[in-house]
């Protein structure tokens, strides 16, 4: 089947392999350093969640770097190539500079290639709350829609993505500078599970706090009912986890019990993220409210003013 358009995503989606590993989905894969060198974030096709997150708990202290200039001159190079008018999808510009360079690789290419229909949009989204834009604008896609189409749908659609995570602490998020050494402080005096989400800057914020994990998962479940916008049969709902595969089934039985026809994507949080979050974290992803209408009329006026 010919499409319309292509994409171009990036590992940090955090998705199943096998969900992107289809025609005309060209994978752009964060690098991540460990102790013995680089290594890509290919959706765990060479090393297994479980062994990323065990080196983490035996003393492993990952970093993570921006997509390189040369990978984004390579995927973009394919898509002229094809022929065929492309989106990249990017990783929140609000965690990572890499959608600035992309940004700035894709003007020059388009330059050189005047011709090309290429489009790139800040997703504002990360980790599975990225993954879930990402699996719906591939349905799009096969859909019909065109890639101009595809590039407006994903602008208007990533303002619904609601997510919300528990982390067991806030030490790592802290060092890779993702939040405020002000908020990890608290968190850890307070001794309790920090619950996190993004917010419309595509930046984590702290959402709420919980005693314990068993009442975190049961504040996730009660974040995906006050927040869903529709009940109706067959909403997708993305469970993931760092290595904590008993509350992560936790979670899903208690979703279903509020809602027995969710269908249920379910990944594992991937090295490039999983290197700012560690283990244990636990995240549900769904398709909630326009988050704009949450924001201070302040808020608004800055983000109008910013052009956004």
């Amino acid at each position: 089947m010919q499409h319309q358009c292509n994409l171009i995503i990036d590992s940090c989606c955090d998705l199943p392999f096998e969900v992107v590993d289809r025609e005309g989905i060209d994978l752009i894969e964060f690098p991540y350093i460990m102790s013995d060198g680089e290594h890509a974030d290919d959706l765990y096709q060479t090393t297994s969640a479980h062994d990323f997150f065990q080196a983490m708990r035996d003393g492993e202290t990952p970093s993570t770097a921006q997509i390189s200039v040369a990978t984004l001159q390579k995927a973009f190079g394919r898509a002229v190539e094809s022929g065929i008018p492309t989106v990249f999808l990017s990783f929140s510009s609000g965690l990572s500079g890499s959608f600035d360079v992309a940004a700035m690789v894709m003007d020059q290419v388009k330059a050189e290639n005047p011709d090309a229909e290429l489009y790139i949009v800040d997703t504002r989204l990360a980790s599975v709350a990225e993954g879930l834009l990402v699996y719906e604008a591939i349905r799009q896609r096969d859909k019909g829609l065109t890639a101009k189409e595809l590039a407006q749908w994903a602008e208007e659609a990533l303002n619904y993505v609601d997510a919300e995570f528990m982390v067991d602490d806030l030490e790592s998020l802290r060092r890779g500078g993702r939040i405020p050494g002000s908020v990890a402080y608290a968190g850890s005096k307070l001794d309790v599970k920090p619950l996190l989400t993004i917010d419309c800057e595509g930046k984590l914020t702290l959402s709420g706090v919980a005693r314990g994990r068993k009442k975190g998962i049961k504040q996730l479940v009660d974040y995906y009912e006050k927040r869903v916008a529709s009940k109706s049969p067959g909403q997708c709902v993305v469970i993931a986890h760092s290595d904590c595969p008993k509350d992560a089934e936790r979670l899903k039985d208690m979703l279903s019990k509020v809602d027995d026809s969710i269908l249920f994507l379910e990944s594992f949080i991937g090295p490039v993220i999983g290197s700012h979050v560690g283990p244990g974290m636990i995240a549900v992803v769904f398709w909630g409210y326009d988050q704009r209408e949450e924001m201070s009329v302040a808020d608004k006026i800055a983000r109008r003013v910013k052009g956004n």
